[in-house]
């Protein structure tokens, strides 16, 4: 959406002994000009290098406030053998970086205004950013409460539906014919993988509304607990889990055990003839921790690897594999969460590597 055309407001923060008067006069005929001795809400501020000292505080405020939308302030400097302002010098963090540009007088016309519009430029941009952000913002939030309603609400009929097919199974089975009960069968398989789909649309919906904040935790600890929720699956299929010993990082400890929980169970659902074999490993990776999980498996074609991290995109039919389609875009988003990426190394003959960067614990914290 396009802004409307508008008449930049430009506050000179000038004092009476600066020409205060010639520089507005320079700028007025293309700019609104605001000559107010306080700091006003503006598109621009220029001082002079004998007034800014005293415009300093309350324009480092207004910048302050009006931050992440970017907010000018130029400087002119007069002509004479004394500069009450030093050139901005990188390595200094004090008054010189609340200056965006320095306006050297005998003021050129022409230049003052390719840099005053450059500026400008950059402000209407950074406005035009923020508000795109925030409609995307309310549109995700929007959709994340749909999502949530949408699924709430529909368990209960589901719930129902489930009930009645138990019931018509416990009494009327034996009155159905062989087909009766095969379609029977369908319709409580059905129903329950409703179940899980609306489940599965709550968590994914919840990842950054319900999540917990974000603090040093032991990923030795999450993957022990992931373990003990999948002990049983584990045991029928005889897998071996083996681990190397995992960092401290930050993160969620209950999205991360779930990440955890879906790729090993993944590894375990797929796995091939062979005895289910698994290896998890972390290695460093500047300052990040990146965490693979490995297997033996059926493998993935190149072609997928993008696919399946998509709502709701399975790779095999539901009597081949259980499951809802939901678990590796929950992964992604759960790891997206936690400022990482997410991504998976496969063929379809040698097994895959799922592997997940997430944020470094630094020494010193806790």
């Amino acid at each position: 959406m396009s802004r409307p055309d508008r008449t930049e407001t430009i506050q000179v923060l000038i004092n009476d002994d600066g020409n205060r008067a010639a520089v507005r006069e320079l700028l007025e005929d293309r700019y609104a000009v605001e000559t107010k001795r306080s700091v006003e809400d503006a598109d621009l501020y220029l001082v002079d290098d004998y007034s800014f000292h005293d415009y300093h505080d309350p324009l480092r405020e207004r910048v302050a406030e009006s931050d992440p939308v970017f907010c000018p302030v130029v400087l002119v400097r007069r002509d004479d053998d004394h500069h009450a302002v030093p050139l901005p010098n990188p390595r200094e963090r004090d008054s010189p970086l609340l200056i965006d540009d320095i306006v050297e007088a005998p003021i050129d016309r022409t230049l003052l205004y390719r840099r005053l519009n450059t500026l400008l430029v950059r402000r209407n941009q950074s406005q035009e950013l923020m508000h795109y952000v925030s409609k995307l913002e309310e549109s995700n939030r929007s959709l994340e409460q749909f999502a949530y309603a949408a699924s709430h609400d529909l368990q209960e009929p589901l719930r129902m539906v489930s009930s009645y097919l138990q019931l018509i199974e416990q009494r009327y089975e034996d009155d159905l014919d062989r087909e009766g009960r095969e379609f029977l069968g369908y319709a409580i398989d059905g129903a329950d993988r409703m179940r899980d789909m609306i489940e599965g649309l709550l968590q994914y919906s919840r990842v950054d509304t319900r999540g917990s904040p974000l603090e040093p935790i032991d990923l030795d600890d999450v993957l022990d607990e992931a373990l003990a929720d999948l002990r049983m699956k584990v045991d029928e299929h005889d897998a071996e889990i083996e681990a190397e010993s995992l960092p401290r990082v930050r993160g969620d400890e209950d999205q991360l055990r779930q990440v955890f929980q879906n790729l090993l169970s993944n590894a375990i659902e797929y796995s091939d003839d062979e005895p289910t074999r698994v290896r998890v490993t972390a290695r460093r990776r500047g300052p990040k921790w990146e965490v693979s999980v490995s297997d033996n498996g059926v493998g993935i074609d190149p072609e997928d690897q993008d696919r399946i991290f998509e709502l709701f995109q399975r790779l095999h039919s539901h009597t081949e594999h259980d499951g809802s389609g939901i678990g590796l875009a929950l992964c992604k988003r759960i790891v997206e969460r936690h400022d990482g990426r997410i991504w998976v190394e496969s063929n379809d003959e040698s097994g895959s590597t799922f592997s997940f960067t997430l944020p470094a614990v630094d020494a010193g914290e806790a």
